[in-house]
């Protein structure tokens, strides 16, 4: 009963500080994570050829109204990716001071320059190479593939 009080109090507690805009919750932050994971990440995936690109990219959805140029997948698990957000901060092409370098394999999609949306078409190229990652928040998570 004296725990039931307890947890009642502390969930009005929380929701008084959240009216008084005292804690709020990172609805930016979420949203670019979410986009990272969409555009970047494919975990299952060995990628490395042009038809994987060309599923990939429409699957994605960035090549509704026009052709992406340039994107890369990440084939790491999630959990590798976001300890890459740990290593040494480093200055981002923007100036700043969020970014953070780490080793993966990747699919490198590159629009073949011929062809026009919806179907766009991609040349892949597959590695493992250096990629400069901007952390924000806390926990810090990834939001943007910096090169």
């Amino acid at each position: 009963m004296a725990l039931q009080r307890t947890r009642s109090l502390l969930l009005l507690w929380l929701l008084t500080l959240l009216g008084l805009g005292l804690v709020q919750p990172s609805y930016g932050q979420d949203r670019m994570y979410q986009r990272f994971l969409r555009q970047h990440v494919d975990p299952e995936e060995t990628g490395g050829n042009d038809t994987y690109c060309n599923l990939m990219m429409q699957r994605r959805k960035m090549m509704v109204r026009q052709c992406k140029r340039f994107n890369t997948f990440i084939h790491e698990d999630i959990w590798n990716i976001r300890s890459i957000c740990s290593t040494t901060n480093i200055q981002c092409k923007n100036g700043k001071m969020n970014c953070h370098e780490g080793v993966v394999k990747v699919t490198d999609c590159r629009e073949t320059g011929s062809s026009r949306a919806p179907n766009c078409r991609y040349r892949a190229s597959a590695s493992t190479r250096h990629v400069v990652i901007a952390c924000e928040g806390d926990p810090q998570l990834p939001v943007h593939l910096d090169r």
